[in-house]
């Protein structure tokens, strides 16, 4: 609820660039809000009476405006100086929420302005009439247009008007209300508001009359004008809102241009207290005699969580009107509030209760949420039993019943644990400071658990909490909970035991399982109050010490414990009596310092069938409330005798495998040992060589390590009890180690299958390693020797192929030695060289014509083609890898072995290009066969090199170097090889441009540019683009600006370089190069043999498909008919080993009308025909012939 009211009224303003006397006006508001529901005790800063100017004053102080007391703490509430206000202006008129209570005054309900508009001189007063007898006050606005006065020097000073405003009732009662000076300076009209308010006894009419006593202005330079602007009639509001606590503040629009931000601090809402309670100055109770179950008459306010949790249940502004007081268990409500309102330390050197409840609920809220939020305050929890509903606390409480094995169904005990793996170990827990007015936090850090799981935070909400102690010690109650109380334990007892039971009680549980013995069960007789004998000894541990007791149930359902005197057999005496004797039947537990009980809270009691009920308990520790509001530390309890120490295991072996895992193949150490009774875990702690050890929890009698070396581990395995302590030695052992440094075994049974005159298949048993299967690889080498080829002087055929198979087919390399290693997925080759000499295995039944077999090693000198990064070295009579070391970086010459090889191998590579190309005059399909004769090597390992007695050497040819390879590859062009076009050119950046109408070249073509003039690089370049016909883009490797128009000349275009053993090519030119390769730079490669066989097949031609037969016929003509083949032969050409024209095509001719006498001749037989002439005589015949020509090669 608010009302709104504005006011205006002098002031002087505030900005300093203003005269003082400058008259200004300002407004107020008055809000009325609602402080609850119900009678509150009132502020606790307020001394006095209520109502009472001294209250209201008083009452300041717990009045924050913006967050800042309007009062400051340390004011007189009697006769606060002007200082103390932070804020000025503001009045407070406070209503306690009674049902009897007055309405606050001067807040109008209804307004009536009317306007006069009249000047009021000194000789003519003005006066109106209020006739309406239901008016309580009326606003009088004088109006000022003008008050200022002009001096002689030209200053403008102030001016001021006294006036009084009186009020004439109707029997004549004249009375002066108003007494007033209105002085300052204003250029503009400036109003100012009196409020005139009339007493209960007012006669109306009444006469307001407003009087000037100032003398009027007779001088234009004295201004001072007042008029009556107008009046307000108000009706104030009469509703006193019973039962609503509310206040009126009233604030100027100075202080606050907008509303303010407003907090109030009250002892709230009254409530029903217990007949025996006082409250104490901190809104605790305290409690004398013995509770009969009834309250007082009169309601007080109280800051007791239980209570206020009663009073929400029972009243109507909670769940009165749903819950009727008969059904509440109060005295569970009681011993909660004895608990809550203990004194304890409040850790700022005083004390304050345990539990406080200072809220207030002011959003609608889901009253389970609500109740939960309550209980939540004082740690207590509701539960509905017996028609009755009740609240337990969790407090220290004395077990008040056992469970062993004998009064539980044959499931026994389940145990959970609901622990999170990791754990907060810094609180933060927000509440609302009384003082400050505002959220602050206290924060609470577990050092230990941080040492475990770092720093990590749980923010909290402190409901209802106003105390840093209370956060603190909810802060520390929920360290304890999450560490301590994530075990729930669940059974099913009988109905004898479950309808004893409650939610919140204590219970012992003796289970033989976790104790690892049984020390409880049933009680066979009752001998006396001090005397039992049990139901049996021969499977119960009756080992006792001087401290050990006997808990029984009796038969009232109560849990006694006694001290044991002796025990003898079956029968057990206690030293002191119980207080009655103990039923047959119950139940029994014997404790001793060795073997305590399990102690647990009971937090559910549920019905299950007709004579069972399910009982859900979690872990407790009576120590836990001095560890928490204390500081004690925690006891903890020995409830087993599992936690003995255990041996380590024994037998402990190994053997290493190499195994399977994703596809890849991983080698493993497979470590076993003998198992140890009761033991379920194990710590295996392993190192490689004196590395750290490497710890690993295992629940199996095993262990591997995945990922072995070459080397020694050791092994250690520690045995683990129940409480996860480790044996105090461990079983330990050492294993030597390959991983998978070991060599592959070698390749076997290979065969060889014919399969055409181009490629043969290779067999040979898959390899039995892993590591070749997954991820290895099947290396295959040809060389073109048949006696002294090894792998080391063999080329690859094939690139590696997968480690998986057991078969290939690969190029026919008619006459030489296949060689076969495995390689394993570390790159190791298997030591034995598994190799097979092939020697023509297909019988070609058709002739080939070899074109050339070109050997660069035979040519003198040796390898006179381009090398790069290559060169022909004496030492090995072949052509070896480059260094990446040069002369100039050479410090002492003598120490070199070789000026050829200096340093590492160039593991770039290198590569040489044959000296010739091959030009077949026509593109023809020719057929190309490798060979190439080569050889690893270490430079630094050579004869030459070698200074020790030759007595001492283990070998002649040093180590074997396999990490190298060599393969031959070969480029084509369908154009003259020797082809050189003239064009021009010109470049920008790095790409340079050719011009040549209809050039035919494509991107991808390789082309030998001269550039004949400008500045740009001659070489052999790849076409990148073709923007059109007659335009093609290579990239240089250095920027340039140069016009176009240059002139240049180019060669052929030729395909990409690529590789060969054997196959067919069908082209007109050819070049060829070698490229040599190193994975090691200590190794190299040496190329003895190089070169390769250029042959063409056998062709037959026959005129059927001829563009001039038909129907494979032709006809001869009466002259002399030239025919053309379908496709040329190759007749020979100069630069290869078949001369021009010297290997013409055979030409069979038949005559299909051939008459007596008729002969043929043929003449000009040439690649691409021959002429024929069928003749009779003398004379031409035309007769219709066919032809078959054979030859070589297959031109297009």
């Amino acid at each position: 609820m608010f009302d709104f009211k504005t006011i205006r009224e002098a002031v002087a303003l505030k900005d300093p660039t203003l005269p003082k006397d400058v008259l200004a006006s300002k407004q107020f508001q008055t809000l009325i809000e609602l402080l609850g529901e119900g009678e509150i005790e009132g502020f606790p800063s307020a001394t006095g009476s209520q109502g009472s100017t001294e209250y209201n004053t008083g009452s300041l102080k717990d009045v924050f405006l913006n967050g800042v007391q309007v009062l400051q703490q340390s004011a007189s509430n009697t006769s606060p100086s002007d200082e103390d206000f932070n804020f000025k202006n503001i009045t407070f008129q406070p209503r306690f929420g009674t049902s009897d209570q007055s309405p606050i005054e001067g807040i109008a309900a209804s307004e009536s302005e009317t306007a006069v508009n009249v000047v009021v001189t000194k000789s003519s007063p003005v006066s109106r009439s209020i006739t309406d007898t239901n008016v309580d006050a009326v606003r009088v606005t004088l109006g000022f247009p003008s008050l200022q006065k002009f001096e002689d020097n030209g200053d403008i000073n102030g001016a001021e008007v006294s006036l009084t405003i009186q009020t004439i009732e109707n029997d004549g009662t004249t009375t002066t209300v108003i007494t007033d000076t209105v002085k300052g300076r204003t250029a503009s009209t400036y109003f100012r508001d009196y409020k005139v308010t009339f007493s209960s006894g007012t006669s109306f009419p009444v006469t307001i009359r407003v009087n000037r006593v100032t003398d009027d202005s007779t001088e234009t330079t004295l201004q001072n004008t007042m008029s009556w602007s107008s009046f307000t009639e108000q009706i104030f509001e009469t509703k006193n809102y019973p039962n609503s606590a509310h206040v009126a503040l009233r604030f100027d629009a100075e202080s606050f241009p907008s509303q303010p931000r407003r907090m109030y601090r009250v002892r709230g809402t009254k409530i029903k207290i217990p007949h025996n309670a006082t409250v104490r100055s901190d809104g605790s109770l305290s409690y004398s005699g013995t509770f009969n179950g009834t309250f007082q008459t009169d309601k007080a306010w109280t800051n007791d969580p239980a209570w206020i949790l009663y009073d929400l249940l029972t009243t109507s502004k909670g769940f009165g009107d749903q819950i009727d007081t008969t059904q509440l268990d109060v005295f569970s409500f009681y011993s909660a509030s004895v608990y809550s309102a203990t004194q304890v330390d409040d850790g700022l050197g005083g004390t304050e209760p345990r539990f406080s409840c200072n809220v207030v609920i002011q959003n609608q809220k889901q009253a389970y949420n609500l109740i939960n939020d309550l209980c939540s305050v004082m740690r207590v929890m509701p539960f509905y039993s017996a028609g009755t509903i009740s609240i337990t606390q969790d407090r220290p409480t004395d077990p008040s019943y056992l469970f062993n094995l004998s009064n539980v169904t044959e499931a026994g005990f389940s145990y959970t644990n609901s622990a999170k793996t990791t754990k907060f170990t810094v609180v933060n827990v927000a509440y609302f400071d009384n003082d400050t007015q505002e959220i602050e936090y206290e924060t609470v850090e577990d050092t230990a658990l941080q040492a475990k799981y770092g720093v990590v935070t749980k923010n909290l909400r402190g409901f209802a909490t106003t105390s840093r102690g209370q956060a603190t010690r909810l802060a520390k109650w929920f360290l304890y909970t999450q560490s301590n109380e994530s075990e729930v334990v669940s059974f099913t007892t009988t109905l004898e035991a479950g309808t004893l039971v409650r939610c919140g009680q204590v219970i012992n549980i003796a289970d033989p399982l976790r104790a690892g013995v049984r020390r409880g069960g049933r009680i066979k007789t009752g001998v006396s109050t001090t005397q039992i004998i049990i139901d049996d000894s021969n499977n119960t541990d009756l080992t006792i010490d001087g401290d050990s007791t006997l808990s029984v149930i009796l038969s009232d359902g109560t849990l006694e414990t006694k001290t044991i005197d002796s025990i003898s057999g079956t029968t057990i005496t206690v030293s002191s009596a119980f207080s009655s004797t103990p039923p047959e039947n119950s139940v029994w537990v014997v404790e001793s310092t060795a073997i305590q009980l399990q102690i647990f809270r009971v937090i559910s009691v549920t019905e299950v069938g007709q004579l069972n009920y399910q009982v859900t308990a979690v872990a407790h520790n009576p120590t836990k409330y001095a560890s928490v509001e204390d500081g004690e530390a925690l006891a903890t309890r020995t409830i087993t005798n599992l936690t003995a120490l255990k041996p380590p295991p024994s037998n402990l072996q190994g053997v290493e495998q190499i195994v399977v895992l994703n596809n890849r193949a991983v080698s493993k150490l497979f470590i076993q040992w003998q198992p140890i009774s009761g033991v379920t875990e194990y710590m295996v702690q392993y190192r490689f060589k004196e590395e750290s050890f490497i710890s690993e929890k295992v629940t199996r009698p095993d262990f591997t390590i995945f990922e072995t070396q070459l080397g020694t581990y050791e092994v250690r395995v520690f045995s683990y009890n129940a409480l996860k302590k480790p044996s105090t030695n461990p079983a330990k052992t050492t294993f030597t180690t390959i991983g998978k440094t070991a060599l592959p075994a070698d390749v076997q049974n290979v065969r060889i299958e014919p399969l055409t005159d181009a490629f043969i298949r290779l067999r040979f048993d898959q390899s039995t390693d892993v590591d070749v299967i997954h991820g290895g690889n099947v290396v295959i080498r040809s060389s073109n020797l048949t006696t002294g080829s090894t792998f080391s002087n063999s080329v690859d055929v094939l690139p590696a192929l997968s480690g998986n198979i057991s078969e290939s087919i690969v190029p026919n390399i008619v006459n030489g030695t296949y060689h076969l290693k495995f390689k394993d997925d570390g790159g190791r080759l298997s030591s034995g060289d598994t190799s097979i000499v092939l020697i023509q295995t297909v019988p070609n039944a058709f002739p080939k014509l070899s074109v050339l077999s070109d050997r660069e090693d035979l040519d003198s000198p040796a390898f006179q083609g381009a090398k790069v990064d290559c060169f022909f070295s004496d030492d090995v009579d072949g052509l070896v890898l480059g260094s990446l070391d040069e002369l100039d970086g050479v410090a002492d010459f003598d120490l070199l072995p070789d000026f050829d090889i200096l340093g590492a191998v160039d593991i770039t590579g290198g590569s040489y290009e044959f000296a010739n190309t091959l030009d077949l005059g026509g593109r023809q399909p020719l057929r190309l066969t490798r060979h190439i004769v080569s050889q690893g090597f270490y430079p630094n390992d050579l004869i030459d090199t070698r200074s020790g007695n030759v007595d001492t050497w283990t070998d002649f040819d040093g180590a074997t170097a396999l990490n190298v390879g060599a393969s031959l590859l070969v480029a084509t062009t369908d154009l003259d090889p020797d082809l050189s076009t003239s064009a021009t050119y010109g470049q920008s950046g790095t790409t340079i441009t050719i011009t040549k109408s209809s050039h035919g070249y494509s991107v991808g073509d390789f082309v030998v540019i001269d550039f004949t003039a400008g500045s740009a690089t001659d070489g052999n370049y790849e076409i990148k683009t073709v923007p059109s016909s007659s335009t093609f883009t290579v990239t240089s490797a250095t920027s340039a600006t140069i016009s176009s128009g240059t002139s240049c000349t180019y060669g052929a275009n030729f395909s990409r370089f690529n590789p060969f053993v054997n196959g067919t090519f069908i082209a007109r030119g050819f070049k060829f190069r070698c490229e040599m390769d190193s994975d090691d730079p200590a190794q190299s490669i040496e190329i003895d043999q190089l070169g390769y066989t250029a042959e063409l097949e056998s062709r037959t031609e026959t005129s059927l498909g001829n563009a001039g037969a038909t129907n494979g016929l032709i006809a001869s003509g009466t002259s002399t008919k030239s025919v053309t083949f379908t496709n040329n032969f190759f007749t020979g050409q100069s630069g290869t080993s078949i001369a021009a024209n010297s290997v013409l095509p055979s030409i069979g001719i038949t005559i299909e009308n051939a008459q007596s006498g008729d002969f043929f001749a043929l003449s000009n037989i040439s690649s691409t025909g021959f002429d024929i002439d069928v003749k009779n005589g003398s004379s031409h015949v035309n007769r219709n012939f066919k032809y078959a020509a054979t030859g070589f090669g297959r031109g297009s």
